[in-house]
């Protein structure tokens, strides 16, 4: 029986725990689910929920007022007024943020995956996953950013039980062939180009080797990747 149990946690079979909230860290039921959101107490990821304020969406608050951050730290920001932005300008708006956020986590040790949601419903707007390759690593981000701010709202933070980005992302979305848009319950992954994702890696890549860390689960705190802005 236990093997069972086992075998079904987490899937659709499984009647007690939510299968939305294990393979992608968020439900659209929230606390009123019928079924059990177990939070990890250790993991390689963490999710900074509703942190990507996408100006895309109308109803993006980004004019919130960076003076009452109650003595919290901050990342650089990036804060923009939607209004009258270009395709290009939004483009490039993202870049900055995902530089700013890429080069942040990776300061607590080898990043594997960072993750922004394009999604425009509740429960998955502006949701950042980053995977670590270490536990401990993803515990000292956590810790970290539970203390800080952005564009002048504080960072909430916490273990995510996801650790296969393939099952979480809507594969339609990645065709351009999904019908329910922002409002899927799949994330819709925004991904930045190839050449920056390659530039922060490689950046990332090259310190860990100088300091003989590629292969351990030591990291330093005082890395500091070189941002390209």
């Amino acid at each position: 029986m236990a093997n069972y149990l086992a075998s079904i946690y987490g899937t659709e079979q499984d009647k007690v725990n939510c299968s939305f909230y294990y393979k992608i860290g968020a439900c659209r039921h929230g606390d009123k689910c019928s079924r059990k959101h177990v939070k990890p107490s250790y993991s390689q990821t963490i999710l900074c929920k509703n942190l990507y304020q996408n100006p895309a969406f109308a109803n993006t608050n980004n004019n919130n007022n960076n003076n009452n951050n109650n003595g919290g730290s901050y990342f650089a920001g990036n804060n923009a007024n939607a209004s009258n932005m270009s395709p290009e300008a939004l483009r490039d708006h993202f870049n900055a943020f995902y530089e700013d956020f890429f080069c942040e986590a990776a300061k607590f040790g080898p990043l594997e995956e960072v993750i922004v949601c394009e999604n425009n419903n509740d429960h998955l707007v502006g949701n950042v996953y980053a995977r670590f390759k270490y536990e401990a690593d993803a515990q000292k981000a956590l810790d970290n950013f539970s203390t800080r701010w952005y564009d002048g709202r504080p960072v909430y933070c916490e273990l995510s039980p996801v650790t296969d980005f393939k099952e979480a992302c809507c594969r339609q979305h990645d065709s351009n062939e999904c019908s329910r848009g922002g409002y899927c319950n799949f994330i819709h992954a925004k991904r930045p180009p190839r050449s920056l994702l390659e530039s922060l890696e490689l950046s990332q890549y090259k310190y860990l080797v100088e300091q003989g860390k590629a292969d351990s689960s030591d990291s330093d705190d005082s890395v500091d990747l070189k941002r390209r802005r």
